[in-house]
């Protein structure tokens, strides 16, 4: 009989998915989320997954959560769960503390056996009982063997009809949000269309799952979540290295230079490779080397040859590339390198989130040794930073950082594909805006003191190469103290320059607000819902959020000099907090900082926040 349900109103709702490494979550989670972003909700997703490849089945350490916030003005993943598929004890443990009090539970029940609870290390055999919640709507089902009943009559072997229950827990969660299943079809079809048996096995289950919660007396109201106008145009899902990746593609074909990319694999960064990779017919060319070291040199090589060269990391591969991105600040090359930042020290968290590595972007080379230091604040924004980045280091020939971490590199946003005839032409400072006979390998612009770049090998423009000191006027090798120290001083004012080609920085609020909350790159999403909250409860407050590091927007010192209270909220101990009191004179700030590896939380910012406020 088909079940009579209320269907609930609400602007947003949060959304996590959880179960073994193998359930599936992750696929689960993008192809719901995607389906949203067609039906016109915002959305922002945060995987959250372990380091090791499968730990053992139905263990804590085993767990992998994928969560979706979706609704009609979202800046962040969000924060405690309205609805939690569990796909096992374990999964329901490591995620009781992100459950709200009425929130709805979904379980496989046929996972729920007194060995899995074991496993979950469960004290007793009331597992809801024993993590106090007392005040969620648990709907358990018997996914395990729906799915087997679902698939009995096809030629399936056992493996691969459980690798299917993810499809059913979807096509259950599409009824509660009333999402039809077309796109979700289709999304399925692409996905396995080199494997129609297992297409026909998924979009079975799907259905089944589908038709289970709308035939099934559940008593429960499904949901109708709030769509937002927007824009005209192409969308499409994209997390923050898919984004990069196109950012780097869209800054070649607007320069005019062909594209390198030399990379090691190194989590959470891979993806940039991966994608790059796929784009032969564009003349990228993405080389997958043997090691950190050589994935920079073999971009400076590229560089060298004329080309936008890229190489991409996470933060113990920054650390082995310093000395040949020493090399690239002493041979004023155009070079983009990209950080995906990670939990550390040394081997760290490889799939967990922190802002760590500013410090070693700054400075962590030896020697005077300036350049640029950016950072992309959400998945999307990493298109817009990409392409700054590939901008400013081809227009002032200089290496740039630029600055992107797990969580906005993993988690993904609805992306308008953009309008390439908006953005700001890329002009190479290259040979070809002098003649030939006034050039030579040390002539320099007299506005932007950036030298002119001419590729190795190319007839009537021959020079010197490599890491030791030039001379300012010839390029020949020099030890003259006096030139050291002229070169030294050229070398950051070309950096130093550059904050006069780049944005001011935006204030979110008014001047005229009791507090000023400042952060960079991945936090703005969490930084911004706290300061929006906070204003919508009759409090003033700010956020400047900085995407421009190195060199700082020009307008930076006055505009943070307006404000009495100022509190620098980051995923470190104080790094850009420190840079920021070092290159302002006379500022004062307070710190509120965590380094958990996971996102912030907007309820403990609102508290933090709220109690500077109340300070005399």
């Amino acid at each position: 009989m088909q079940n009579t349900v209320t269907i609930k109103d609400v602007k947003d709702i949060v959304i996590r998915f959880s179960g073994d490494s193998g359930d599936g979550m992750q696929l689960t989670g993008t192809i719901f989320s995607n389906l949203s972003a067609i039906l016109g909700n915002q959305i922002a997703t945060f995987p959250d997954f372990p380091a090791e490849i499968r730990a053992p089945q139905g263990t804590l350490s085993g767990v992998s959560g994928f969560q979706v916030h979706l609704g009609s003005q979202i800046y962040n993943s969000g924060e405690k769960s309205d609805v939690l598929v569990a796909m096992n004890p374990a999964a329901l443990k490591v995620n009781a503390k992100f459950l709200k009090e009425d929130s709805v539970i979904i379980t496989d029940s046929d996972s729920f056996s007194k060995r899995d609870l074991e496993k979950a290390l469960f004290a007793t055999e009331s597992p809801f009982s024993e993590l106090g919640l007392t005040t969620q709507q648990v709907i358990s089902v018997p996914i395990t063997s729906l799915t087997k009943e679902s698939l009995k009559d096809m030629d399936l072997d056992m493996k691969s009809c459980l690798r299917c229950k993810n499809m059913f827990a979807l096509g259950l969660i599409c009824w509660l949000f009333n999402r039809p299943l077309d796109a979700a079809n289709q999304m399925l079809s692409s996905k396995f269309a080199k494997k129609p048996k297992l297409v026909e096995a998924n979009l079975k289950v799907l259905t089944d799952g589908y038709n289970y919660g709308h035939n099934t007396d559940m008593s429960i109201s499904t949901y109708r979540i709030e769509t937002v106008d927007i824009e005209k145009g192409f969308y499409t899902d994209v997390n923050g290295n898919v984004a990069t990746a196109y950012g780097l593609i869209a800054a070649s074909e607007k320069s005019g230079k062909p594209l390198f990319l030399g990379s090691y694999p190194i989590t959470p960064a891979t993806d940039i490779l991966h994608e790059l990779a796929k784009f032969k017919q564009l003349g990228v060319k993405a080389i997958q080397v043997e090691d950190e070291i050589a994935g920079i040199c073999t971009a400076i090589g590229a560089s060298f040859s004329g080309s936008l060269a890229a190489t991409s990391t996470s933060g113990p591969g920054l650390a082995l590339k310093s000395e040949a991105l020493g090399l690239a600040v002493m041979a004023e090359l155009p070079l983009v390198v990209v950080d995906v930042q990670r939990g550390g020290p040394s081997t760290g968290l490889p799939t967990k989130s922190e802002q760590t590595d500013l410090r070693q972007a700054l400075y962590g080379r030896n020697g005077e040794s300036p350049l640029v230091v950016m950072a992309a604040a959400s998945p999307t924004d990493c298109f817009d930073m990409t392409y700054w980045a590939s901008k400013i280091a081809l227009e002032h020939i200089t290496p740039v950082v630029l600055l992107t971490d797990s969580y906005i590199a993993n988690g993904s946003s609805a992306w308008r594909i953009p309008d390439m005839d908006k953005y700001p032409a890329i002009v190479p400072h290259d040979q070809s805006l002098v003649s030939e006979t006034e050039w030579h390998s040390a002539l320099r612009d007299d506005v932007n003191f950036a030298r002119y770049w001419a590729a190795a090998g190319l007839k009537g423009y021959t020079h010197r190469i490599g890491g030791l000191e030039k001379d300012y006027d010839t390029g020949a090798i020099s030890t003259d103290p006096a030139n050291h120290q002229k070169m030294t001083d050229v070398r950051q004012a070309k950096i130093d320059k550059i904050a006069d080609y780049i944005p001011q920085q935006e204030l979110i609020g008014g001047e005229d607000a009791d507090l000023l909350v400042v952060g960079w790159g991945g936090t703005y999403g969490h930084l911004r819902e706290a300061v929006e909250k906070m204003n919508e409860d009759g409090q003033n407050v700010a956020l400047a959020h900085f995407r421009f590091i190195s060199p700082l927007p020009e307008n930076t010192a006055v505009l943070l000099k307006k404000f009495n209270k100022i509190v620098v909220a980051e995923q470190n101990n104080g790094q850009f907090a420190g840079y920021l009191i070092e290159k302002i004179p006379g500022l004062q700030v307070s710190k509120y900082n965590k380094v958990e590896g996971q996102p912030f939380n907007v309820s403990d910012l609102i508290e933090a926040f709220t109690n500077k406020l109340e300070e005399k």
